[in-house]
């Protein structure tokens, strides 16, 4: 991977404070089965996709073992790669299968063509930030990262790519936010948990 440039636009900076400190977590219920299914109040008796969402997140929230939270990680992630759209579900497909055969200008046309037919499926605009992150656009990388935290707040993955690329260039302290929010959603990650530490105390050295 090509070494990280400094950014040199304050605009930028400032989308990222905002994106960490103005965009609270969502309000979660206090439901007492985080990740039941059924809803006895929907006539379907299922939640809906936002509904079973919000569960996940409150129970990720919960819980302090770090591998049943892994595995409430990996629902909220399955949760986030429907796109409830076949079209856009197949689009997806054929990105992934463009990025392991290393056909990047192929991957990027078609999560381009995603997020032109639904511009509020989060894991589009995630994908590509990840992909604009591969090929050394890291500017456009943090673009599609702060319209991701838009859209859902919550997403620990943008969170965890932010905190990186802000701690390659650089950034400790913007990084730091940005393990703290994902922290909030995602309590129980070790790793998180540990870059966090290590920048606080990196932080605090350098202020003695």
């Amino acid at each position: 991977m090509p070494a990280m440039r400094v950014f040199a636009l304050p605009y930028l900076a400032l989308s990222i404070l905002l994106a960490l400190t103005a965009s609270a977590p969502h309000a979660l219920a206090d439901e007492p089965n985080p990740v039941e299914k059924q809803n006895p109040g929907n006539s379907s008796g299922t939640l809906s996709p936002k509904q079973q969402l919000d569960n996940l997140f409150t129970a990720l929230k919960r819980q302090r073992d770090p591998d049943q939270a892994n595995l409430i990680a990996e629902q909220i992630n399955a949760e986030f790669n429907d796109s409830g759209s076949a079209t856009v579900n197949l689009l997806m497909q054929w990105a992934d299968k463009a990025i392991q055969d290393k056909r990047n200008a192929a991957a990027m046309d078609y999560l381009d063509q995603v997020i032109a037919l639904k511009p509020d499926y989060v894991e589009g605009w995630n994908r590509r930030a990840t992909l604009n992150f591969a090929i050394g656009d890291y500017r456009k990388s943090m673009e599609d990262i702060n319209q991701v935290l838009r859209i859902e707040p919550r997403h620990f993955g943008a969170l965890a790519g932010m905190a990186a690329m802000l701690t390659e260039r650089g950034n400790d302290v913007l990084a730091l936010k940005a393990w703290e929010r994902f922290l909030e959603v995602y309590p129980a990650n070790r790793s998180a948990q540990e870059e966090a530490d290590k920048l606080s105390e990196k932080i605090a050295g350098s202020r003695t």
